[in-house]
């Protein structure tokens, strides 16, 4: 389970963030705090794994207090939670460390979303000691996944043939494999995987064999 803390100085919208992580598979919300002093006490005491953190904070930003807590050795991570919209808070926030950044007000699904793609980028990332550059771009990549639209879109007829393919396979495909039974090159099979993989809807899987570089292969996507 991710240990999350809530830290928002509106302690009503703290209770429903923390309701909604609470729904969320594979997290458990540990608890919330509504300052800066708050949070450093839950941190020392909860040893969360990831905070749901507020810029706007009455005694500190929450950019800077996520700063001095990774300075001081705390091994978390941060998804920014904020109605702040100016670009430079955005970069602030990237630069400060923080894995992701939802603007207020966002629904359940786009929280679900991002914290989604956190426990798949976690949990390849721990499972790993040795990163080469597949790798690499691999951990960046599960850290992208979008927010969805919204409402259920409606994908193009090929990539729809190539999901359903993934998805009904009992074992890793590749754009070899893909582009061979869809009738289309491996190109353009590649790109659909690539965008499907963008979208969540299927995971990376590198295959390693004996020799030479590992192959992009996809399975789906895990619950």
């Amino acid at each position: 389970m991710i240990r999350t803390l809530v830290v928002d100085d509106d302690f009503r919208v703290a209770r429903i963030h923390a309701s909604r992580v609470a729904k969320i598979e594979g997290y458990e919300c540990v608890g919330e705090a509504h300052t800066a002093a708050e949070a450093r006490e839950a941190v020392q005491r909860l040893k969360p794994d990831l905070l749901l953190l507020d810029v706007y904070l009455p005694d500190e930003d929450g950019i800077s207090l996520l700063r001095s807590l990774q300075g001081a050795g705390e091994k978390l991570d941060a998804v920014m939670i904020t109605a702040a919209r100016d670009l430079e808070t955005v970069r602030a926030a990237m630069r400060g460390g923080a894995v992701y950044y939802l603007v207020k007000p966002f629904g359940f699904e786009q929280l679900q979303t991002q914290l989604e793609a956190y426990r798949r980028w976690r949990k390849e990332a721990e499972s790993r000691t040795v990163a080469d550059q597949a790798t690499v771009d691999q951990l960046f990549s599960l850290r992208r996944t979008a927010a969805p639209a919204h409402g259920p879109r409606r994908l193009p007829p090929t990539m729809q043939k190539v999901l359903d393919m993934v998805v009904h396979s009992t074992e890793p495909l590749g754009a070899s494999e893909i582009a061979s039974s869809v009738g289309i090159s491996r190109p353009t099979a590649q790109r659909y995987l690539s965008e499907l993989e963008r979208k969540g809807l299927i995971d990376l899987h590198l295959a390693y064999g004996a020799t030479g570089r590992p192959v992009n292969t996809y399975l789906p996507r895990k619950a």
